[in-house]
């Protein structure tokens, strides 16, 4: 019927977004193992190049056609993906996956709250700036944590917010096999680059079945997910869900790689997480508002 797929239960969605952030931190653990092996610049290029085989089997992305006005967002999509992986991984060789999450996330934020003009939004950013004074190694290093991997995190949390935007509009008519086009347009760029940094080492034999898991928990599962869940869920309920993640990071970090936080970052990671949480459920009202005036 006319409009059905518009009709998908609020549940299924959020199930698929929860499964695709578990997925993804858990391949961050992961490959933050294999990082003495072949490097962080190595790890993303196998976690594309398979990553990307996958996406482009399940859904032969040949077969899509792109209208002109999709061309621009779809290339920025896919430059920003492979942006965001290379800079993460940078970014956690040198700091927490908690802390690394937390500040990428700063990204989304960013779009929320530049989508709101709401006086409580100020709450909100007084929060995440809260969080990020005490993250980053400012004044005394106050949460001793390197400011290059900081940097690196937040340069990725830059990438994810293009990432969102152009996501938004180049798969609004493809769905999840958008991700395997923007893949393959991250492949190209990364894929050498990673190859080139990682030497010899990235063709080791022992190293693929590695970075084919990676590839999976990481790239090919929950960026298909998230794509499906980014299409069908309000940005409000989106964000809000995606708010957990720097949490669900800094879980997989202590479980996966024995990493602790202080006191003081455990709380300033906990203030990024309330402030995206608050400033996404804030989100929507005023402007659902405005759009009934406007069609009156």
């Amino acid at each position: 019927m006319p409009g059905s797929q518009h009709k998908m239960p609020v549940w299924l969605p959020v199930v698929i977004l929860l499964v695709a952030m578990a997925s993804i931190q858990s391949g961050a653990s992961l490959a933050k193992s294999l990082f003495p092996l072949v490097g962080a610049p190595g790890v993303t290029a196998l976690r594309l190049a398979l990553g990307t085989l996958i996406l482009i089997a399940v859904f032969k992305p040949w077969r899509l056609r792109f209208a002109r006005n999709q061309r621009l967002p779809l290339l920025c999509y896919g430059l920003s993906l492979g942006a965001m992986n290379y800079l993460f991984y940078l970014a956690i060789q040198t700091i927490p996956l908690g802390i690394a999450v937390a500040l990428e996330f700063t990204g989304p934020l960013a779009v929320a709250l530049f989508s709101s003009r709401r006086p409580v939004d100020f709450v909100w950013v007084v929060l995440a700036v809260l969080g990020l004074w005490f993250l980053l190694p400012l004044g005394q290093d106050v949460a001793h944590v390197d400011l290059t991997g900081a940097l690196l995190a937040l340069g990725a949390g830059a990438c994810w917010a293009i990432y969102i935007l152009s996501g938004q509009r180049a798969g609004a008519e493809h769905g999840p096999a958008t991700v395997a086009m923007g893949s393959l347009i991250a492949a190209i760029i990364f894929v050498p680059l990673g190859a080139l940094q990682a030497g010899d080492a990235l063709w080791h034999w022992s190293v693929l079945p590695l970075g084919l898991a990676i590839a999976i928990l990481s790239t090919a599962l929950p960026y298909s997910l998230e794509m499906i869940a980014l299409t069908r869920l309000p940005t409000r309920t989106f964000g809000t869900l995606m708010s957990m993640e720097p949490a669900l990071a800094a879980i997989s970090g202590i479980i996966f790689l024995g990493e602790t936080l202080t006191l003081t970052q455990t709380l300033a990671l906990g203030a990024i997480i309330a402030a995206s949480m608050g400033s996404t459920l804030t989100l929507r009202k005023e402007p659902e508002i405005k759009r009934v005036k406007i069609k009156k």
